[in-house]
């Protein structure tokens, strides 16, 4: 168990947990608007996308598990999600020859389709996918607690994961280009690792 946060640095766990889970879901819809025109938008795609973003999950809770062994810290979730906004902010200017190169060399095929997605997403939806463990570390102060903190933490998450898909296929597709929207997301998670990097410090009684 880690160190507790302070009353702010709770605060910004739940926050930063809520934009995560937007910024996950908005992605994997997003995912699929970069598949479309090499690979299509059938169930195959979609089967490639959800699975690529389950695997990416379980890599990253089995990694954030692992990282909560060594102590780990709100900078430690910070540099997590600044990487994955890093990543994601490279997506705009390479998806295209990457999806292109696939296509040029498997085909259109299932592997294919998977292989795009993995390029996509896996990446930083395993960076944004050690959150989880490493927050329910970071806020639980007894074992007594531990599962209720862990509800909280994945309650909010998943109520980001409603959000961001509904938002990012209802309103910003429709009203703003894939790219466009894609460096948006890299810039509210690089927002995120700011207010993680602030120090808090421990928790007063």
């Amino acid at each position: 168990m880690s160190e507790p946060v302070s009353r702010g640095g709770v605060l910004a766990i739940y926050i930063c947990s809520f934009l995560v889970g937007c910024v996950l879901m908005g992605f994997e819809m997003l995912g699929s608007r970069y598949l479309n025109p090499y690979f299509g938008s059938g169930i195959g795609a979609w089967a490639s996308l959800i699975s690529t973003v389950l695997c990416a999950l379980a890599i990253g809770y089995f990694a954030g598990s692992a990282i909560v062994d060594r102590q780990p810290t709100t900078r430690t979730i910070g540099t997590m999600i600044l990487v994955a906004a890093a990543y994601m902010a490279l997506v705009p200017a390479t998806a295209d020859a990457v999806m292109a190169d696939i296509l040029d060399t498997i085909g259109d095929g299932p592997t294919a389709t998977l292989m795009a997605s993995t390029a996509l997403l896996l990446v930083p939806l395993t960076l944004l996918g050690t959150f989880s463990p490493i927050a329910v570390s970071l806020l639980t102060r007894s074992a007594g607690e531990a599962g209720r903190v862990a509800g909280l933490v994945y309650g909010v998450s998943t109520i980001g994961n409603v959000v961001g898909t509904l938002v990012t296929t209802f309103t910003l597709i429709p009203t703003i280009g894939s790219r466009a929207i894609t460096y948006y997301f890299a810039v509210a998670l690089a927002i995120c690792a700011g207010i993680l990097f602030i120090p808090f410090g421990k928790k007063t009684s």
